[in-house]
């Protein structure tokens, strides 16, 4: 649709400049129903329609908006012929479909045409915008000092036009002359309280109301700090409060730390440059003896007061000095014997080996979090032991949710998603990438010890808005429930070196056999690669499309979704996972991305690339790409194409092509998936069902008891029977006539991840040389 014919330019050019005989008279027009009008509220989906009949060759039929051509319109012509003969005469019925009203779709529309020789446009129809007031711009949260003028913004418009703001706060209107400071805007003279404000726009067709804002009043920053009186190790200081509207204050905190030559530099920054000496004190009264000071050293210190909404500003950095301190007499030296010296340094190396030989026996490995001791056997599988840290914050939950300083409602949410730090212990490291580091845990319940793995995050949460956000989609998932779905176990903190919020630490399941596609890849990498069946690979697709129909239902959108976000569980079932990037979609059926950010561009539909609009339908997309990657066994889409021309690369018509030992069904699957309308791609429902069908259809696969695994996590790789724990077994060294060579962690460059190794049961499909598959694809010299 993006590109017009010669024909069509030199229609145009005859258009606007061509003869009088050119043009069309009402009589001799082929058009024989002309555009209606639409006139509605934003959102509102309708269609224009145009007729006309033509002897001969049906034209092809334009659509002009205020006498422009439309040339991405989402149009569709019907020919119906009228005669026997493609020369008789035709009808040609034309259909402009507006999906979603918005103001740039007002104006008039026509229909053209261009026959032997001559343009013909219909007569116009028009399209109006008219509806409920519509916010541009909507008022923000806030946190402002009590009795502290503010302001607020609010902009709707039409039409119909004009469109009068009623501000509200509390939920009750305000007097035309406290919101009279300007037609969009609030200017508040200042809160005792915090409270919430909104604002109601009206026209002709009725009222929108803006989303409310809640303002929390804070203390005003505290002042009159000053020296009360000095000694060499102790300063006394006082300060008077601001005010703090009806909340009172709980305490204050009181930073002092040394002063140097370069004070000057950081002295007018919110933070000091070194760890500073820090006091809390509760009042009134408002005054505090700092101790353990240093004789005659500057100091600067600052203080800032905290109520039940939050703590104020600080103070600005006040230099004070302690005073010259008097040294005391040193007391006489005291001189031991020689042999009492040697003595105790004869005791002092029993007990250092005495120690050295009890750690040794016990061969424990310090965490992070504890101690992790020497692996044992139970019941089959590898246990580890942890004895967590007695230093451990033992906080409960409940202190935990009170110092956050969210609200009541998301706190009560909270409740059955918060887990206590001190029941999680942390073990080694499982990966790392750019945003967090996943590790192997321990999380200890009421009465038994659950494996997990806990991820941590590098990025920190700056703003109470941002953990309130985390915390909120944290709740969403914990109420998934789907054996295809990777749920959350629980969500606690740890302490930050930064000073501001705690850092989130999510508590996952533990997948004994990692991502996806690190296990699609390794199957296919070193000199004996083991071959995947069609079963197990088509089981993969279902799995993946039976949770996210799950997803879909509970109005989920993904947005990430890939091979290397789905991980495999010990059963050998998928599970999707890593929702770093869904959302929740409450109003209607999409979500608009508000910023540009990372985004991987090969899995991402194309509607999505243009617009950032991302909808169920785009997931589908997505998840053809996953499908791809799972039939070529973890293969990168798209090769040869870089990231930055796959937008032109999909808008020429091209996708990913069928992988060579890839079912024709499936790759038609695929390629459903990968429609340019989103409405003609298949749901996640009709995806689980083609795909449960076509695993039916298939003969059945080898036994999964003879399936091996080959356990990465070594520097040498040996055999595991199915169901070891994850990289801890002790090596075995099989008869080399009885099973495959299998890769190196170094050769794979990475560890803890797991790659299928062939039955040692003769069959068909192995080679005849070793008893192992061959690779795929070598029949046909892949």
């Amino acid at each position: 649709m993006g590109r017009v014919p010669l024909a069509w330019c030199l229609a145009l050019w005859c258009w606007g400049c061509a003869a009088p005989k050119d043009t069309q008279t009402e009589a001799d027009s082929p058009f024989v129903g002309n555009p209606g009008n639409i006139t509605g509220a934003r959102g509102l989906t309708g269609t224009l329609r145009c007729e006309l009949q033509v002897q001969g060759e049906p034209p092809e039929v334009l659509w002009l908006q205020d006498g422009q051509i439309l040339e991405l319109a989402d149009n569709t012509q019907t020919q119906v012929p009228l005669g026997e003969d493609w020369q008789d005469e035709w009808k040609v019925i034309s259909q402009l479909r507006i999906s979603s009203l918005q103001p740039a779709d007002a104006g008039e529309y026509q229909c053209m045409v261009y026959l032997e020789g001559r343009t013909f446009v219909s007569q116009p129809g028009y399209v109006g915008l008219e509806g409920l007031p519509y916010f541009l711009e909507e008022p923000e949260d806030k946190a402002v000092p009590a009795n502290t003028p503010f302001n607020l913004s609010c902009q709707a418009q039409g039409p119909p036009e004009p469109v009068k703001l009623l501000w509200l706060q509390d939920a009750v209107p305000l007097s035309p002359i406290m919101s009279h400071s300007s037609q969009n805007s609030l200017q508040a003279p200042g809160l005792n309280k915090t409270s919430s404000f909104s604002c109601e726009a009206h026209n002709a067709k009725g009222v929108t109301t803006s989303r409310t804002a809640t303002i929390t009043v804070l203390p005003q920053r505290p002042h009159h700090l000053h020296v009360v009186s000095r000694q060499p190790t102790e300063l006394e200081v006082a300060w008077t409060p601001g005010l703090s509207g009806i909340y009172p204050l709980t305490h204050c905190n009181l930073q002092a730390v040394l002063s140097d030559d370069g004070v000057g530099v950081w002295l007018g920054e919110p933070d000091p440059p070194e760890e500073p000496l820090a006091w809390q004190v509760s009042v009134p009264p408002h005054q505090l003896r700092l101790e353990k000071l240093l004789p005659h050293t500057p100091y600067h210190i600052r203080v800032s007061c905290t109520s039940s909404q939050g703590p104020s500003p600080w103070t600005h950095w006040l230099p004070v000095e302690t005073t010259e301190g008097v040294s005391e007499p040193s007391p006489p030296a005291f001189s031991w014997p020689w042999w009492y010296v040697l003595l105790g340094a004869v005791v002092a190396a029993a007990c250092v080996l005495i120690l050295a030989l009890f750690l040794v026996h016990r061969r424990k490995k310090e965490t992070r979090y504890g101690e992790v001791f020497e692996p044992t056997m139970e019941r089959g599988e590898l246990v580890v032991r942890y004895r967590v840290r007695k230093s451990y914050s033992r906080r409960t939950t409940e202190a935990t949710l009170n110092s956050l300083g969210i609200s009541e409602e998301l706190k009560e949410k909270l409740r059955d998603v918060m887990v206590d730090r001190h029941k999680v212990a942390l073990g080694k490291t499982l990966g790392e990438g750019e945003f967090g580091a996943v590790m192997e845990g321990q999380l200890n319940q009421d009465d038994s010890i659950l494996k997990v793995a806990v991820k941590t995050m590098k990025i920190a949460i700056c703003t109470r808005s941002e953990l309130e956000d985390f915390l909120s989609e944290a709740v969403c998932m914990k109420e998934f429930d789907h054996p295809n779905v990777m749920r959350l176990i629980g969500v606690c903190f740890q302490g930050s070196d930064r000073e501001g919020f705690p850092e989130p630490v999510v508590i996952l399941p533990f997948m004994k056999h990692g991502d996806l596609h690190s296990f699609l890849l390794y199957s296919r990498l070193g000199d004996q690669p083991v071959f995947l069946p069609t079963q197990m690979l088509v089981k993969f697709m279902a799995d993946i499309a039976s949770g996210m129909e799950y997803l879909s239902t509970k109005r989920f959108i993904h947005r990430d979704l890939a091979a290397r976000n789905c991980m495999l569980n010990e059963n050998m079932s998928v599970c999707v996972a890593d929702f770093g990037l869904s959302k929740k979609i409450y109003n209607g059926d999409y979500y608009r991305q508000g910023r540009i950010a990372k985004m991987p561009v090969k899995w991402i539909a194309i509607e999505s690339l243009a617009d950032r609009v991302y909808t169920s339908k785009s997931d589908v997309w997505s998840f053809g790409v996953t499908m791809w990657e799972i039939a070529t066994r973890g293969q990168t889409p798209y090769p040869g194409v870089e990231n930055s021309e796959i937008y032109d690369y999909l808008r020429q018509g091209n996708r990913l092509k069928q992988p060579v030992d890839c079912l024709d069904g499936l790759y038609a699957l695929m390629s459903r998936c990968w429609e340019l309308n989103p409405r003609d791609r298949p749901s996640f429902t009709e995806l689980r069902e083609d795909l449960e069908n076509t695993l039916k259809a298939l003969p059945p696969a080898q036994e999964p008891d003879e399936i091996l695994y080959v356990n990465m996590d070594e520097g040498t790789s040996h055999l595991e029977p199915r169901g070891a724990a994850g990289g801890a077994d002790p090596p075995t060294h099989p008869d080399p006539k009885d099973s495959c060579s299998c890769l190196t962690a170094a050769e794979v460059h990475a560890a803890g991840r797991y790659v299928l190794c062939p039955s040692t049961v003769p069959g068909p499909s192995l080679s005849a040389d070793r008893g192992c598959p061959a690779p795929p694809g070598q029949e046909d010299g892949a």
